[in-house]
């Protein structure tokens, strides 16, 4: 299905500001994300909204402890949106909330070649937000401006800042859930970092409060792979300028049991194919290479582009809503909305 392109929203000013101006562009997305993930916590965990929005008040005091000022975004955004800030808090739990009896898909990896810094992914997940994805280009007071690819009403996905400093994230499917910073909260404390330093101490300092892997990068061409988790986090450094990443662990030494689908595997071994032995060891890759990687759907139903699997439970379908590749090195970042092997055309934005 041929997608439209997304427009880029542009927030700036102080955190009640950003989040006022979110919260009125999209209220009815937001309050579409909302009826979604009143289904999916019910077909996920056998909860409804009301008792969602009971488990996640705990997860306001932690991030009260770790990151206390996008709390102040994250009610200005309930405000434009005319809903309760209870309800803005639970969207951006919804993995703590859902994803320790289910996961998403997504398929990411860094690669270091031709002196650029790349990182991409796709991002799999129930159809019905796919038209609920929104970017987000924000100017705060506070930090550098970054570019956000994610749902309506959360505070942040994937992207990257002005600093160099990119993100990509693949759900781990787990039943631990302990302290600290709930998974889209530490990705947007990663995307205010100065530096790629500051942006791992996110994951080590201030932890995760559950599973999942944040892929990590800078411009000057350091990756690292963070399977995160309320311990210290399991490291994949990059080999041959290349790391990958599905949804399940696999760095040594790993302190958590999860609970992958069987399709992640196999799609680890088609990336590591692609990146190792498919591209050219010199010269400059530009984003179509990358974005053949991410329309790649050899060993269907169980590959890197992700279309309907009717052999699935209903709850389980998951389906890639977007593709993105950045450029570090340049600041640019390709959206394809919708499954990369169909989409004509890309959002480019730069910073």
């Amino acid at each position: 299905m041929r997608q439209a392109l997304l427009s880029v929203t542009e927030l700036t000013g102080s955190r009640h500001e950003i989040g006022l101006a979110h919260g009125r562009t999209h209220a009815r997305l937001i309050q579409r994300s909302l009826e979604v993930y009143d289904r999916l916590f019910h077909d996920f965990v056998g909860i409804r909204w009301a008792d969602a929005r009971v488990e996640a008040e705990r997860f306001g005091r932690m991030i009260e402890r770790g990151f206390p000022e996008i709390l102040e975004e994250m009610d200005a955004i309930a405000e434009g949106a005319g809903v309760e800030p209870i309800d803005i808090l639970t969207l951006n739990c919804r993995s703590e909330i859902s994803l320790t009896r289910a996961s998403g898909g997504c398929s990411a990896f860094a690669l270091a070649r031709g002196g650029t810094q790349w990182l991409a992914q796709n991002w799999d997940w129930r159809t019905d937000q796919l038209h609920n994805v929104v970017v987000l280009k924000i100017s705060g007071q506070d930090h550098a401006p970054l570019i956000s690819v994610g749902e309506a009403g959360m505070v942040a996905k994937i992207g990257m800042n002005a600093k160099g400093i990119g993100v990509c994230l693949n759900a781990i499917r787990s039943q631990t859930c302990g302290e600290g910073l709930p998974i889209h909260v530490a990705l947007r404390k990663i995307l205010e970092s100065p530096d790629l330093e500051s942006a791992v101490a996110v994951a080590t300092r201030d932890r995760v409060c559950s599973p999942a892997h944040f892929l990590v990068a800078d411009a000057k061409g350091q990756a690292v792979g963070l399977e995160v988790h309320p311990g210290e986090p399991g490291r994949l450094e990059a080999e041959g300028g290349v790391v990958t990443h599905t949804n399940h662990l696999y760095a040594d030494a790993n302190q958590v049991e999860d609970f992958p689908r069987p399709d992640s595997r196999p799609r680890l071994a088609r990336l590591d194919e692609l990146l190792h032995e498919s591209l050219p060891t010199q010269g400059e890759i530009g984003e179509s290479k990358l974005f053949e990687i991410l329309s790649d759907h050899h060993g269907e139903p169980l590959s890197i582009c992700r279309h309907f699997n009717p052999a699935q439970p209903e709850e389980e379908r998951m389906e890639t809503l977007f593709g993105v590749v950045m450029s570090l090195t340049e600041r640019r970042l390709s959206l394809r909305h919708g499954k990369p092997c169909e989409a004509e055309q890309a959002l480019v934005v730069t910073l």
